[in-house]
């Protein structure tokens, strides 16, 4: 990855992780000599799992479907990938498409603004500036740790860290650690550190249903098979993903069903928990699924050792040797490590995005992020974001989705070509039709009406986060760039930026 960000260029895909790497290798595959540059402000590509390398840290959706269909392993060592392996996938996918020299790293995205007068993006970097006819804003919705504002955190004596960024260089081992969430990356990590420390306290907000991680270790055998025999790699993949799309049936067509799901977590606490104040502690009072299930087989029986606190009255304050509780109890600790996940309602680069009108997209967005198919955003021309509002899933593989996206993107570059266009933007209607639907079709699943308050969230109530259906109905939605719903600028060359129909 040896390249450097050209003053001119077609399209510029900000991020390398799976998102950028879907758009890159999309547009090359529709276009060998299409003029595509990633920058990346990091030093690798991979994304989050090239920063999140803590303890235990491993895929939640099974590998053979959390990986790219153009680009299959038949590699993975286990059905639940570990951290190491995805950043190698990803880094091998790179080498494999041959990627490396339209890869800028180091180089991180300051701002960038549309300029309504020659329809393009002036881009702002680390590295320099840039003018791109096409943004695609790749930078993922999990990639800024979310650190809460707690009084007194900097008067503690000790380490503080959040998961996402995990201290290696610190030693764990005779410590009191306190460790602050119980989500998706806590109940990985956690078990892994909790034989080198004295002591865990564990502060959990909201306890969350656990089921078992089916993971197994992936033979030699099973392995050449899949290397030699391509078609049963994707018949596994095919079944994985049927399997995993019928949990849409459950948690968005038929949420009577989930008691059944209810039953089942409850025999799988009461199973590993036997310490009644724990297992009542760790019992939620909302549906499964409204917040994500939590897939773990050694979570619940850590938070049941006599070694470790379970924290139910919230964090309020950090002293110089200790974290208070809500009761005003001090806990001495040595260390703090932040599970606390990040801001996927209100993602950063939202503050660097400027549109035709010079208001940043978050300004736009007033807390509630909305898109055309989660891609695309009135007053944007010509920008498509990647894992955008409303792409985000309960069930199944985000990498779908971001190829779906992907697909779009290809299409829309298509149709800018074919038509001699310079610039296309959703109209205002289409997007707020979409997003009523989305809406709509919101309302009565697990995410929206089982009883929970979850980050799906955004700071207006809205869930501006998950898609309500079958995966294969965004695909079905993405496939074709829908020309109908956008406003057309044709090339300046051409017509002097008339605005043509549809």
């Amino acid at each position: 990855m040896n390249a450097t960000l050209p003053e001119q260029l077609d399209v510029l895909v900000v991020g390398a992780g799976f998102a950028g790497l879907a758009a890159v290798a999309k547009i090359l595959a529709a276009d060998p000599t299409a003029d595509v540059t990633v920058i990346e402000r990091a030093s690798d590509v991979g994304g989050t799992w090239r920063d999140n390398t803590y303890p235990g840290c491993a895929c939640d959706v099974p590998t053979s479907l959390y990986s790219f269909s153009f680009a299959p392993s038949p590699k993975w060592s286990h059905t639940f990938a570990r951290q190491p392996e995805l950043f190698d996938y990803l880094r091998s996918v790179v080498d494999r498409l041959d990627l490396n020299d339209r890869i800028v790293t180091n180089c991180e995205l300051q701002s960038a603004t549309w300029d309504e007068v020659n329809k393009r993006w002036s881009v702002q970097t680390s590295q320099g500036s840039a003018s791109a006819r096409v943004l695609v804003a790749a930078t993922g919705a999990l990639s800024t740790p979310k650190i809460p504002d707690v009084p007194g955190i900097d008067t503690f004596s000790g380490t503080v860290f959040h998961s996402a960024t995990w201290n290696h260089e610190h030693d764990l081992t005779g410590e009191r650690v306190a460790v602050i969430g119980t989500g998706a990356s806590a109940v990985q990590f956690v078990p892994e550190i909790v034989d080198r420390a004295e002591r865990l306290t564990v502060f959990q907000r909201t306890p969350a249903w656990v089921i078992p991680r089916l993971d197994r270790t992936i033979g030699r055998l099973e392995r050449t098979l899949y290397e030699r025999i391509p078609l049963a790699h994707r018949a596994v993949r095919g079944v994985i993903y049927g399997y995993r799309e019928a949990y849409v049936t459950v948690l968005a067509d038929n949420p009577w069903l989930l008691p059944a799901v209810k039953v089942f977590a409850k025999s799988n606490l009461k199973r590993q928990v036997k310490n009644p104040v724990k297992r009542a502690a760790l019992t939620p009072d909302y549906a499964p699924g409204c917040k994500r299930l939590l897939l773990s087989n050694d979570w619940l029986p850590t938070l049941d050792r006599p070694d470790v606190d379970l924290v139910t009255s919230g964090l309020t304050s950090v002293t110089e040797n200790g974290v208070v509780d809500a009761s005003g109890r001090n806990h001495e600790v040595d260390t703090i490590i932040f599970a606390t996940g990040f801001t996927p309602t209100e993602p950063p680069v939202s503050h660097l995005l400027r549109g035709n009108d010079g208001r940043t997209l978050a300004e736009h967005w007033g807390g509630s992020p909305q898109a055309h198919l989660g891609t695309t955003v009135a007053g944007f021309p010509n920008l498509f974001l990647m894992y955008g509002p409303n792409t985000n899933l309960g069930h199944s593989s985000i990498v779908y989705m971001l190829e779906s996206q992907a697909n779009y993107v290809v299409s829309a570059l298509h149709a800018m070509k074919d038509r001699r266009i310079a610039a296309v933007e959703v109209n205002e209607s289409a997007q707020r039709q979409h997003n009523s639907w989305v809406d709509s079709a919101l309302d009565g699943t697990v995410w929206n009406a089982g009883g929970c308050s979850s980050w799906y969230l955004d700071a207006n109530g809205r869930n501006s986060t998950m898609w309500p259906t079958y995966t294969f109905r965004f695909r079905n939605k993405t496939r074709e760039f829908d020309v109908p719903n956008y406003r057309l600028v044709s090339d300046a060359l051409d017509s002097d930026n008339e605005v043509v129909s549809a």
